[in-house]
């Protein structure tokens, strides 16, 4: 029976890598009836979205197949719950990650995209949403006690928030105790080392990585 559920769990996994949606559930809703350990079911979702980021990295896949993904992994995350398997809450979490859209900005695309690639790589992630102005940023970052606060933006316009909010955590004593992690179509290396910012991602995938890379250094 062992060996039939890892072909299942397996089957699972390259059903998410090809973005086959439909078949993806209902291997889903199979292997919680069987009384599958919801950790494995993650898991398999989880080795699935690497190797979509993989893809998307060397240009295999676009934005559209992440948003596939990411919807994809919200419903079956979704079902999991509902079905009182709570496994993602008793997963070892990585560590906390505060992030938001900037003040003004209200695209939310790439922000979703992290906060799905971050939470099925282990972290706790609390989502503050879009237009989100600096008290907020601030607020959450001493409330949470986060590890990492990571801000996103699309519009120019509202990038020089993300250089506030650094400056605010200063003013609080907050800045030494949370590394901070920027992104975004505008957001260039150059302009986070401006800012004051840990690192600049251009992908979500690499944001995550380096999020990894941050709590393993501890």
């Amino acid at each position: 029976m062992s060996g039939s559920n890892d072909t299942l769990l397996e089957e699972l996994r390259t059903c998410v890598v090809n973005l086959d949606c439909e078949r993806a559930i209902g291997l889903v809703q199979e292997l919680l009836k069987a009384g599958i350990d919801p950790l494995k079911i993650i898991d398999a979702l989880r080795k699935a979205l690497e190797e979509i980021g993989q893809k998307y990295e060397k240009g295999e896949y676009f934005l559209s197949e992440l948003i596939i993904a990411g919807d994809l992994m919200k419903e079956a995350l979704s079902l999991i719950e509902s079905k009182g398997s709570l496994g993602i809450q008793k997963m070892k979490t990585l560590g906390k990650i505060v992030v938001g859209t900037v003040k003004g900005d209200l695209h939310d695309i790439g922000k979703n995209i992290f906060v799905m690639l971050a939470k099925s790589s282990g972290f706790d992630v609390i989502d503050l949403g879009v237009d989100v102005p600096v008290e907020r940023f601030v607020d959450a970052v001493r409330s949470e006690n986060s590890q990492i606060l990571g801000m996103s933006a699309l519009l120019t316009v509202t990038m020089p928030y993300m250089a506030e909010v650094i400056e605010a955590l200063r003013k609080e004593g907050l800045r030494e105790k949370v590394k901070i992690i920027i992104g975004g179509a505008p957001i260039t290396k150059d302009f986070g080392r401006k800012i004051g910012a840990d690192y600049a991602a251009e992908t979500a995938v690499e944001g995550v990585e380096v999020c990894k890379k941050w709590v393993m250094e501890g």
